[in-house]
């Protein structure tokens, strides 16, 4: 009797070591960390939109408009910007990420001035943001699809309280400006966000590449720590080759 107690007690301790703790959560990111999944979008974009409609309304009704990102450093609120011009919709938008929450929020400023805040999760490179709007009594999302490096599609969608789908309003399109539709293993790398560098910048007589104005006055700010930061990036990314 004794010998079977002592097995069943010797088989749950290999289940329990095997195997994680429900109780064991993840490891939280960073904004800056969680936010490096969208470095794909900073700089300048080209795009057009066009409403949900028949082929004569979306040819009637499209339009362009621009958009610019870059990240941005104050103090503890890391964030990325976009500005519109000449955007149907929007002016300026700010993403961010919610670590209490593991959510992403973005603040979106309309033609109208009025401030819309989503918010949403990441599933590998679909970002979905929503939004209960309760004048209009109606639930709001916008969803942006990371298609490549240099191709990316947003869209707005809404539901009415007394539907059960939601429907597509419109959707924008966006390719960046200058950059050709071909790999980018060999460019340099940002020394703040990890993303693609395009724009010097000298410390020490070395130079490293930042990848927007707002990267730009964060490294001049604090040289540093982000290039202590950037060569254990570099020695975990040898390491794992």
């Amino acid at each position: 009797m004794k010998r079977i107690v002592v097995l069943a007690f010797l088989a749950v301790v290999v289940f329990v070591v095997g195997f994680p703790l429900a109780a064991d959560a993840p490891e939280k990111k960073t904004p800056r960390q969680a936010l490096r999944a969208f470095n794909d979008l900073i700089g300048s974009w080209r795009g057009t939109g066009e409403p949900n409609g028949t082929r004569e309304e979306k040819q009637r009704q499209f339009w362009q408009e621009k958009i610019s990102w870059e990240w941005r450093f104050k103090g503890k609120d890391i964030h990325l910007r976009a500005a519109f011009d000449k955007g149907k919709y929007f002016t300026t938008a700010e993403l961010r990420y919610l670590p209490e929450k593991q959510r992403y929020q973005l603040i979106a400023m309309t033609q109208a001035k009025e401030k819309l805040v989503f918010e949403g999760t990441l599933d590998r490179k679909r970002l979905t943001l929503e939004r209960i709007d309760e004048k209009k009594k109606e639930a709001q999302r916008l969803v942006v699809k990371l298609l490549h490096f240099n191709r990316y599609v947003y869209s707005y969608e809404v539901k009415p309280a007394e539907r059960t789908a939601f429907r597509e309003v419109y959707h924008v399109g966006a390719t960046k400006e200058g950059v050709a539709f071909a790999g980018d293993d060999d460019k340099p790398e940002c020394v703040v966000s990890g993303g693609l560098g395009t724009m010097p910048v000298m410390y020490k007589g070395k130079t490293y590449y930042v990848c927007c104005s707002g990267c730009r006055d964060a490294f001049l700010d604090e040289p540093e720590k982000y290039i202590k930061e950037f060569e254990a990036r570099k020695k975990a990314k040898s390491k794992a080759r």
